[in-house]
């Protein structure tokens, strides 16, 4: 569910960065051409633009700090339920590495 939730905010986020540089663009080639309301609506798009950005940004960036804290907590909850197999787990792994490492 996490991940869903995560890979449907980087989208988002993707959407918004999209609309804001293309709103830019907009505001780069008609900047010479507006002057008054028109600038203004157009430099109020690009803030709502920018702030909906930043929004995304923000729930992005607290949907992977859960999803962090849920991996650690599940690992240590494991760790904490399995130790003998977490041990040789990490014995298994550090022997594997350890004949990778030899062969070069």
């Amino acid at each position: 569910m996490a991940k869903k939730n995560t890979q449907d905010n980087n989208q988002q986020l993707l959407a918004e960065f999209k609309a804001l540089v293309s709103d830019t663009e907009q505001l780069l080639q008609h900047s010479v051409e507006l002057t008054g309301d028109k600038a203004e609506e157009l430099r109020g798009q690009i803030n709502s633009s920018l702030q909906r950005a930043r929004q995304a940004l923000g729930s992005t960036e607290q949907a992977l700090l859960e999803r962090g804290k849920e991996a650690l907590n599940s690992s240590e909850e494991y760790v904490r339920e399995h130790p003998l197999q977490s041990l040789a787990i990490g014995a298994g792994v550090g022997f594997l590495l350890g004949l990778l490492v030899s062969r070069r």
